[in-house]
């Protein structure tokens, strides 16, 4: 395997294979709290994660090892204080933070986005600060449809959304800003 072919493995472990376990464990693991036990296999799963992209790639991406220590805090409390309010709120904070770092780099002309995904994207810092807007946006909005979801909906359709749900909202996403970085690109490499 290539060093991005490891790479890219070790993406999708952290990022797809807590959230297929939890899944699984949520809806197919008998259990008197099927949210509790779904919610210790998504934290010992997303560990596990961390550790083997590590020994892949040598190095853990700051936003999965971000998205673990959050996961491990509400997590931990949901499991220790039998309470589910705190996994449910989990990916509000992770979006929330996203979003005012990202607001904050618009505003303050600092080019966070630039440093993450610099190496692979090339384009001015003027289109990286309009992305950074259109994230911070993007990740507001999740966190209040979360927020939306897991206060007016019951916990088995919270973890549909959860799992099916706010990925394919974020592919979309992603997949409706290639114009605008096809664009950029364009007009960075003639410039």
């Amino acid at each position: 395997m290539t060093k991005k072919s490891h790479e890219s493995f070790a993406n999708i472990l952290c990022d797809y294979v807590p959230l297929v376990i939890f899944f699984i464990f949520y809806k197919f693991i008998p259990s008197s709290n099927p949210l509790i036990t779904a919610t210790i296999a998504l934290v010992i799963s997303s560990l596990v994660a961390i550790l083997a992209s590590y020994l892949l790639t040598k190095k853990v991406a700051k936003v999965a090892l971000f998205s673990a220590i959050i996961l491990t805090f509400f997590g931990s409390a949901t499991i220790f204080l039998h309470d589910d309010i705190f996994i449910k709120m989990k990916p509000t904070v992770v979006n929330l933070t996203f979003s005012i770092i990202l607001f904050y780099c618009y505003f303050a002309k600092k080019l966070w986005l630039s440093n993450l995904l610099g190496s692979k994207i090339q384009i001015s810092e003027k289109s990286w600060l309009q992305l950074s807007l259109r994230f911070a946006v993007f990740f507001t909005f999740l966190a209040i449809l979360n927020e939306i979801i897991w206060r007016s909906s019951s916990t088995d359709f919270w973890v549909q959304f959860k799992v099916f749900g706010m990925m394919p909202i974020s592919i979309i996403f992603m997949l409706s800003q290639m114009p605008f970085l096809m664009r950029e690109m364009e007009k960075f490499e003639k410039q």
